[in-house]
């Protein structure tokens, strides 16, 4: 395929019609968001809702706590997977942080069910974002798509405990015909098994699939290890001086996705 630079303006993005499959990664390609778990303000308030169950912790302790956590259980489970020939060895693997959440309570002696540990990790969320929203353009070009008769998938390296909700607040979980989240799969995106995972649940030829995503590593490598066309844009919350130069499409300085065909194709 002919490598394309964007020539309408360089913050627009317009996908080609070509393809019947289109596989999008969330955030930076969708979703623009910022969040910040370094406040200290967030720990302070988080440390008073763990309060409220009786786990008492000072701020900066559970930061660290949560932090020794994480580490650990993605340590154990990256162990886990050494000796699997299909583990990519260079993948970070996908953690469930619902487990973290409830082990915090449980290290103060407090024996917190499923839905408490949830709801303390999606409070967590909310404490440590700035804002969530979607890219100018997303819902016009979904819904085109959608229109134009093509399959649309998301391939997401995220919690579900996050993102699934986000995505109804946003409103654009509806246009999916599949989500596949990582925190669901012990793995995330480059690791080729994700990929797999996508085209056998949903028998997906590579051939005719175009994957869009904003990290040339995790995304545009991923995918095109997978055998997928791919879709770079460069968004705001890209990896600094990334540029995928090996992708199929490249927009370099990604802002909003346009979508002059859509009123076309959308009835």
């Amino acid at each position: 395929m002919k490598l394309y630079r964007t020539s309408i303006k360089r913050q627009e993005a317009r996908l080609p019609l070509g393809y019947k499959v289109y596989v999008f990664d969330l955030y930076g390609t969708l979703v623009d968001i910022h969040t910040d778990e370094n406040d200290m303000g967030v720990w302070e308030k988080l440390s008073l809702f763990y309060g409220y169950y009786k786990a008492h912790y000072k701020p900066q302790e559970l930061k660290e706590a949560y932090e020794r956590l994480v580490k650990d259980k993605e340590r154990s489970l990256k162990s886990t997977l050494e000796n699997d020939p299909k583990y990519a060895h260079e993948a970070s693997p996908e953690i469930e942080i619902t487990d973290v959440f409830r082990e915090l309570y449980a290290a103060k002696g407090v024996d917190a069910d499923y839905v408490l540990a949830v709801h303390t990790g999606q409070f967590f969320r909310v404490l440590t974002t700035e804002y969530v929203r979607v890219y100018k353009g997303t819902h016009k070009m979904l819904e085109a798509l959608k229109a134009a008769g093509k399959e649309v998938y998301l391939l997401s390296n995220a919690q579900r405990i996050f993102t699934e909700y986000e995505m109804h607040v946003l409103d654009i979980a509806k246009y999916f015909d599949g989500i596949l989240i990582s925190s669901d799969y012990k793995t995330r995106k480059p690791d080729k098994r994700f990929f797999d995972i996508l085209i056998e649940k949903y028998a997906i030829n590579p051939e005719e699939t175009l994957f869009i995503g904003n990290d040339s590593h995790t995304d545009i490598k991923g995918a095109q290890t997978a055998g997928f066309s791919t879709y770079y844009v460069k968004s705001n919350i890209s990896p600094q001086n990334d540029m995928a130069e090996k992708a199929d499409y490249i927009v370099p300085e990604f802002v909003e996705w346009c979508c002059k065909y859509c009123d076309n194709l959308i009835k």
